[in-house]
């Protein structure tokens, strides 16, 4: 009976739990340090500008400079707040962001002190599962920040941030099925094991490309920061917080930024092996402490493509976002996952194949896409006409046009914009009153 990667787990001593817990615990919580230092540089390089580069060699301390500012700040309730929610909320958002990274596999067996084991805190069965559930729990800190706040921006923000984050966590969900498909597993140590011969980012790219994007308006970053638009909501769901709470929330944005592309990197490309080629080159490259080069390689791929999107694409409109996810993305990941369901199935039925199935494939989604992107129906003549009548409701008024030649000085008519009982717009034209005389 062959040997399952999840054989290696359960047999560590307690002290080397301990310790693993300790490193993953310190190397997210440099690495936000660090993200938030080349987030600043590469958007501020994007923006001809210098950045940070006075704290520390390139400006390497000014995070922990940040931090220790916002530590020390005034730390303020609002009278209207409920003071227990309000406190637990930052905190309801940060543990889950912490406890995902249990299952993301960083490498192979190594000998850690004097012990051979992997380098993984934990793996389970249902691994990929478990990051998807322990991360909708930060919805809850998200939602009840907003609600605890006493503040209408607050409570706009938190429930923006609820609709959006269960929005593309289904279409998430659905890009994954493809992966567990293939791989056979949800464990996340199989599913690198699955990736010896091909990247599931290859063969699967169409659930890769749904990833990404869900993994963008999963985590509230620009262009999707729709909970956070500073132009409506101030600063949304933590507009009154201050100090170390405030941090907390940006602490758990920038660790979700690095779980969902550990989990790309874990679930599309390869893990923590070696890049095509290497590994040929050099037999030791997935081997003893390497493989940690590779991944964070990948996963610092994907933390520059978040800043890439923050400095170059404008905020969507929020009808238009949730128009993405639940009419473009969920309905393609749906099809997506019946295709792959049936060729997966007669592949291993022997009907045909490799070459043959990745043609289906790639005819069947050309079919997908072009059935997608078609253009809209034309409008029956006259949907889009403006027709004049004499009475009707009044809404909102609107200057005349300057080509309704009303002579200077004389009273024009308004003209009124309204809906009709068909959903058409109506222009409804009214004597001014004594009123609108005096306004004139």
């Amino acid at each position: 009976m062959e040997s399952s990667p999840l054989d290696a787990f359960g047999q560590d001593p307690l002290w080397i739990i301990i310790v693993k817990t300790l490193l993953v615990f310190l190397v997210l919580v440099l690495l936000t340090l660090f993200n938030i230092w080349f987030e600043r540089r590469v958007v501020a390089r994007m923006q001809h500008r210098i950045g940070p580069n006075v704290n520390g060699p390139f400006g390497l301390l000014q995070s922990l400079a940040d931090g220790a500012k916002l530590m020390f700040k005034e730390d303020i309730i609002p009278k209207a707040a409920d003071k227990v929610v309000f406190l637990l909320a930052p905190l309801i958002i940060v543990v889950p962001a912490f406890v995902t990274f249990a299952v993301i596999p960083f490498g192979p067996e190594v000998n850690l002190f004097g012990t051979i084991t992997p380098l993984q805190l934990t793996d389970m069965p249902v691994a990929v599962l478990f990051v998807m559930a322990i991360a909708s729990i930060g919805i809850y800190g998200i939602v009840l920040a907003g609600w605890s706040s006493g503040s209408t921006y607050s409570l706009l923000g938190g429930l923006r941030s609820s609709a959006q984050m269960i929005s593309y966590e289904v279409s998430m969900g659905l890009s994954l099925i493809a992966v567990f498909l293939y791989a056979g597993s949800m464990s996340t140590s199989e599913i690198v094991e699955a990736q010896d011969t091909f990247w599931f980012g290859l063969i699967l790219f169409p659930s890769f490309v749904v990833y990404v994007i869900s993994m963008v308006g999963e985590t509230n970053r620009a262009p999707f920061d729709l909970p956070e638009a500073e132009g409506e909501l101030v600063g949304g769901f933590h507009t009154e917080y201050s100090g170390m709470k405030f941090a907390m929330f940006f602490l758990a944005e920038y660790i979700n930024m690095a779980t969902v592309s550990a989990l790309a990197t874990t679930l599309f490309l390869g893990g923590w092996k070696a890049p095509w080629g290497v590994e040929h080159l050099w037999a030791g490259a997935n081997e003893g402490y390497w493989p940690l080069l590779w991944f964070f390689g990948k996963m610092f791929f994907f933390i520059f493509m978040f800043i890439w999107l923050r400095g170059t694409l404008p905020r969507l409109r929020y009808d238009q976002f949730m128009a993405l996810g639940w009419k473009v993305l969920i309905p393609f990941s749906l099809g997506w996952v019946v295709v792959v369901a049936v060729v997966r199935a007669a592949a291993l039925d022997g009907g045909f194949d490799r070459q043959t199935m990745m043609i289906g494939i790639g005819v069947l989604v050309a079919c997908l896409l072009v059935f997608m992107f078609l253009p809209a129906g034309k409008e029956k003549p006259g949907s889009g006409q403006v027709r004049e009548i004499d009475e009707g409701p009044s809404t909102f008024p609107v200057p005349p046009m300057p080509a309704a030649g009303a002579v200077r000085g004389a009273a024009a008519p308004l003209t009124f914009l309204g809906q009709g009982d068909d959903d058409r717009t109506v222009r409804t034209t009214s004597t001014p009153t004594v009123a609108e005389e005096e306004i004139r």
